[in-house]
C-alpha cells in the first residue's frame, strides 16, 4: 500500500516576472513502512516538497495523496494526526517560554487525547530523555535533547508518516548518529513511514530504502539505496553527487 503519492507537483513563489519555480513536476511514491530520501544541493527543492505536503508552501499544482486519499488545499485536522514534521532547527521549532511538559501536553490536548500526564512521560521515555526533563525549558537542553523533544512532539498525535527535514544537520557530529539511530528504532517500534530530506548521502544510505535525487527543482533520478552504495547512479548529476561524497 502507498502511504504517500506525489504526482506532477509544482510549487512556485512570487508572480509574473518574479515567479520562482521551486519544484517542477515532481512525482514519486512512498510505500507504507518505507523510508524514502530526497537528496540534492541546497535550493534544489527538497524541503519545499515537505512544506507543500503540509500546506506550508501553498502556491502550486499537482496531486498529493496520503493513504490513497487526495489531500485538500486546506489541510483538515485529521491530516495532522496522520502526518507530522520534524524541522531542521530544534531550537527555532520549540517555544522558548514553554516547558517540555507544556510543549507535549498542549500537542496532546489539541489532538483530543486524554490521560495526558502518562502520555507525556511515555513520549519522553520513547525518545530516550526520561521524566527528569519534563519541566525543563528549551534553553536548558542541548541541541540533541531539543531535537528529541521535537521528535516526541511529532510522535504525540500517533502519526503514520513523519516528514524529516534535515533532522540532524543542525546538531554536533557527536550526537547526529544518536538521533539517526533513535529515528531508526522509532520507525520500527511505531510502524512509521519516513520521508527524509538530507544533503548527506551517508545519512540517506543509513536511513532510507530508496531515494530521489533533485536538481533545480526537478527529480532527475529515483534509485534504491543498494544502487547508491554500489555507486551505480545513471544520471550525470547523481553521479556527480556520489563522486563528491567519496
Amino acid at each position: 500500500m502507498s502511504m504517500l503519492q506525489i504526482a506532477g507537483l509544482n510549487v512556485w513563489f512570487g508572480a509574473a516576472r518574479n515567479r520562482v519555480h521551486a519544484v517542477k513536476a515532481a512525482s514519486f511514491s512512498v510505500a507504507e513502512g518505507e523510508s524514502f530520501g530526497l537528496v540534492g544541493e541546497s535550493g534544489s527543492g527538497k524541503s519545499t516538497i515537505l512544506r507543500a505536503i503540509t500546506g506550508l508552501a501553498s502556491t502550486g499544482s499537482g496531486q498529493i495523496e496520503v493513504e490513497g486519499q487526495p489531500v485538500p488545499a486546506r489541510r483538515p485536522k485529521p491530516f495532522f494526526k496522520t502526518v507530522q514534521m520534524v524541522f531542521q532547527d530544534p531550537y527555532a521549532s520549540l517555544h522558548p517560554r514553554h516547558s517540555i511538559d507544556q510543549v507535549l501536553g498542549e500537542t496532546l490536548h489539541l489532538h483530543g487525547f486524554k490521560d495526558i500526564d502518562n502520555r507525556v512521560m511515555q513520549l519522553l521515555d520513547d525518545v530516550g530523555l526520561g521524566q527528569k526533563f519534563r519541566f525543563r525549558y528549551p534553553h536548558q537542553l542541548s541541541g540533541g535533547q531539543r531535537q528529541r523533544v521535537a521528535i516526541a512532539r511529532a510522535l504525540a498525535p500517533e502519526p503514520k508518516l513523519l516528514l524529516l527535514d534535515e533532522p540532524t544537520s543542525a546538531l554536533d557530529v557527536s550526537v547526529q548518529a544518536e538521533i539517526l539511530n533513535l529515528l531508526a528504532d522509532l520507525r520500527q517500534n511505531h510502524a512509521l513511514t519516513y520521508l527524509m530530506v538530507s544533503h548527506d548521502l551517508s545519512v540517506v544510505g543509513h536511513m532510507c530504502n530508496r531515494l530521489a535525487v533533485m536538481k533545480d527543482g526537478e527529480i532527475v533520478e529515483i534509485m534504491d539505496v543498494s544502487a547508491l552504495r554500489r555507486m551505480e547512479a545513471t544520471h550525470p548529476y547523481s553521479q556527480h553527487l556520489l563522486q563528491a561524497s567519496v
